[in-house]
């Protein structure tokens, strides 16, 4: 037979392979196919347990139509529209649909500060609308929070209150955001209290209302903070644009209370729009008071004017003009009504300078309301106006220092200063307009003069009350607009779809958990594996062997799966798989030593329990059944053990044929068995390397191999004494044995130094107890390596026969 690898100083190195070998690799695991089939069964088991267990959650959709902004009033008046474009920014309708100030008020309004829940199977369950009981807190004084509570209704009139879960945190109004563990014992809180009475201690202050709680009824409640409960639903809420050239809004999130889900989404969809629609009146009602402002000083005019004008026509009997003092008068009255409507212009251009130089984001007022015909200035306070109302819906969702706030804060400080220059010209072009008007009023009240007293004086009195009245009827007419407007202004926005639950729950997803538990169940014992062949420092495989040993792998012996510990295979079953690959070992010897008729063959290894003396026994024992005269020699002389294995005495032996002359022959003990005699190593020298050195062991073993046909050697561990060196040169044939699982790696490095550096020849290596039970060892060293230890009558299984249970 020949070997697969060839001496180092025979042939040239091969090239080592870089490529894995995935068969090895899978035998490493598929050997524990029980343990990993059992765990990946297990993992499903409790996979599809906990999908059952689990609280199914659900998910809640509904939807915002996002329209484009309407126009101002300002623009509304004037026609100012073609200088404005409809604005519509999905991502701030995001933001504010997801701020921390909405999300505050529906918290409130639906009074989730207080949590209900009622006994499950596994855990307490949430539940929601329909509660038994009203529960009112004072959120204006320090409050327990966290924990549970539990209550007993006792009587239509009293209920028992207990502590459920003692993991309780004080709340503090003055510091909302930090929350102090609760570390005292609590007094007035646990006991029997009345419905409808407050429950008032240090830390807690609450109501308990009846609304159809029963007699031994239990239920099971819990504070939370309000900072805390909008965080919490802050992050369940997620709203996005349905695609990215639509303007509408889905607005989802997960719960397991559908009901909660449903009533939350539609009462922020509902504050959504108030709040737009709050923001959106800000300007008419700016407008309104600053018309009420004006009517409060021009109705106290009018009042005594019109009182004047009465009292004189009845003093002096005068109750209308001549047909001179007619003209004159309606000249008049329409100058002073220019004059009016100017004067109220520049009163309003004050005011908006005032307003601009301020600094402040509310009371601004379209120009619309006193005329003004400015196409550009209008244009600019209604952009500023939208501006500011912009910030402000901004800033209830971002700090002042996020990017959107400042583009938005530099737009409206561009735009102020913009309004601010167009005022300020608007005012001086008012005031150039006020003292033409004033020349013209001069020279008709020259033309007055030349009127009789009486008229002139009538004429007097009746101007003034017609400039208040012709004042006091435009502001009428302008406030009764604004009012219009006010009653119809309608959000923009509007809620397209209301919120609905899906009928199937997305969580627990059985399917996915059956799979993530399926792959955990293989993971953990296919890690636990990797995990120890990482770090394992043992020969695994015969591969390994042959590509790193420096001299051929002729040989591979099965695992013993004996519990009796005898090393005697051979003989004591002769049909076993092991006693075959011993008789193949033995055809190979033919190959390594061809044409001799005697044969010395060495046993060693590089340290004790790696299987030489097995080897070597059982190597002995097959030429033995061959006929050949066999004696195993045990030169092993500090730790011997055939002895033991043959049911000797160790009394005489190799030790005592050194030390005291014995003749070797009177050493040499039966073993029981045709044709093999056993020369033991007899009692432990204290010097066991001078022993071997000595010119007469030479002389013993030349006689030895004269008078027997194979001569076994089974020596010391060469890894551990030194004397097995300087025996190699005894032998026709050397054998290194290693043992599966067993033997360190490093043990290699101690063949090589023997091959490369001590120059030994005729250098072979053997693995032993190798487990061929999953392995599949492609390597024909013998006769029945695929089968399953030693045992007789075995007949060999693939692995689907062994997976159903075949014998």
């Amino acid at each position: 037979m020949l070997a697969k690898n060839t001496h180092v100083n025979q042939l040239p190195e091969l090239q080592q392979e870089e490529d894995v070998d995935i068969k090895t690799i899978l035998s490493h695991y598929l050997r524990h196919w029980k343990i990993i089939v059992a765990c990946t069964f297990s993992g499903i088991l409790l996979a599809y347990a906990a999908s059952k267990i689990m609280t199914p959650i659900y998910k809640v959709n509904g939807s915002v139509l996002v329209g484009e902004e309407s126009q101002d009033l300002g623009a509304d008046f004037l026609g100012a529209s073609s200088l404005l474009q409809p604005k519509n920014n999905i991502e701030n309708e995001i933001g504010i649909l997801t701020s921390y100030a909405l999300t505050e008020q529906v918290v409130e309004e639906l009074k989730l500060n207080v949590a209900y829940f009622e006994e499950g199977v596994f855990s307490k369950n949430s539940i929601y609308g329909n509660i038994p009981l009203d529960i009112t807190v004072n959120w204006n004084r320090e409050q327990l929070v966290g924990g549970m509570l539990a209550l007993e209704v006792t009587s239509d009139e009293s209920y028992q209150l207990s502590i459920d879960n003692d993991a309780l945190y004080i709340y503090n109004p003055k510091d909302p955001f930090f929350k102090m563990e609760l570390e005292e014992e609590l007094s007035g809180l646990e006991g029997e209290h009345k419905f409808g009475e407050k429950v008032q201690g240090e830390y807690f202050e609450f109501q308990v209302n009846n609304i159809a709680g029963k007699p031994g009824e239990k239920l099971f409640f819990k504070f939370s903070d309000t900072h805390s409960q909008v965080i919490k639903y802050q992050k369940a809420i997620s709203v996005a644009p349905t695609n990215k050239l639509a303007s509408i809004l889905q607005i989802s999130m997960e719960t397991p209370n559908r009901k909660l889900g449903q009533d939350f989404i539609n009462r922020l969809m509902r504050v959504y729009l108030e709040r737009e629609l709050s923001e959106k009146n800000k300007a008419t009602a700016n407008t309104i008071s600053f018309i009420d402002d004006q009517l409060n000083g021009i109705t106290d005019s009018l009042s005594y004017f019109e009182t004047r004008l009465q009292e004189y026509r009845t003093k002096n009997h005068v109750f209308n003009l001549s047909e001179e003092g007619v003209m004159i008068f309606e000249r008049l009255q329409d100058y002073e009504k220019q004059r009016s409507e100017i004067e109220l212009k520049l009163d309003y251009y004050h005011t908006l300078e005032d307003y601009l130089l301020g600094e402040t984001e509310e009371g601004l007022v379209a120009p619309s309301i006193i005329g003004n015909t400015d196409p550009l200035l209008n244009s600019l306070v209604v952009k500023l106006s939208e501006l500011q109302t912009e910030r402000l819906r901004l800033k209830s969702t971002y700090s002042s220092s996020t990017p959107a706030l400042e583009q938005i804060d530099s737009q409206i400080k561009t735009t102020r200063q913009s309004v601010l220059e167009n005022t300020k010209s608007a005012i001086k072009n008012t005031e150039s307009a006020l003292a033409e008007i004033a020349n013209r009023i001069n020279q008709v009240e020259l033309e007055i003069n030349k009127l009789p007293e009486t008229e002139r004086n009538l004429l007097g009195i009746q101007r003034k009350f017609s400039i208040n009245e012709n004042i006091y009827l435009y502001l009428l007419q302008k406030r009764a607009e604004s009012q219009i407007v006010l009653a119809s202004n309608t959000p923009k926005n509007s809620i397209l779809d209301t919120a609905r639950a899906a009928e199937k729950p997305v969580e627990p997803k059985t399917f996915l958990n059956l799979v993530l538990g399926a792959f955990a169940g293989l993971a953990f014992p296919v890690g636990l594996i990797f995990v120890r062949n990482f770090f394992n420092n043992t020969i695994e495989e015969p591969k390994e062997l042959e590509e790193q040993v420096p001299v051929p792998l002729i040989g591979m012996i099965g695992k013993s799966s004996s519990k009796e510990g005898n090393i005697l295979t051979v003989m004591r079953k002769p049909k076993s798989t092991i006693s075959e690959n011993f008789r193949s070992l033995r055809a190979d010897m033919t190959f390594l030593s061809p044409g001799a008729k005697k044969l010395t063959i060495l046993f060693t290894s590089s340290i004790s329990g790696e299987g030489k003396t097995f080897c070597a026994v059982n190597l002995a024992s097959v030429y033995a059944m061959m006929g050949k005269k066999t004696i195993l020699v045990g030169l092993d002389l500090r730790k011997p053990k055939i002895a033991d294995e043959f049911g000797l005495i160790n009394d005489r032996g190799v030790s005592t044929c050194l030390s005291v002359g014995m003749p070797w022959k009177e050493a040499v003990k039966p073993s029981g068995f045709d044709n093999l005699d056993i020369l033991l190593s007899g009692p432990v020298p204290p010097n066991p390397a001078e022993l071997l050195a000595q010119g007469y062991f030479k002389e013993m073993m030349d006689e030895i191999k004269a008078n027997y046909d194979v001569l076994i050697l089974d020596c010391a561990p060469v890894g551990l004494v030194s004397e097995t060196k300087e025996l190699f040169a005894l032998a026709d044939i050397n054998m290194y044995v290693f043992r599966q699982h067993y033997s360190p790696k490093t043990n290699i490095q101690i063949l090589k130094g023997l091959v490369e550096k001590g120059g030994v020849k005729k250098m072979y290596s053997i693995l032993n107890a190798v487990d061929f039970e999953v392995g599949h060892y492609g390597y024909a060293y013998g006769y029945g390596y695929g089968s399953n230890g030693y045992h007789e009558n075995e007949e060999e299984t693939n692995w689907l026969g062994k997976l159903v249970g075949k014998k």
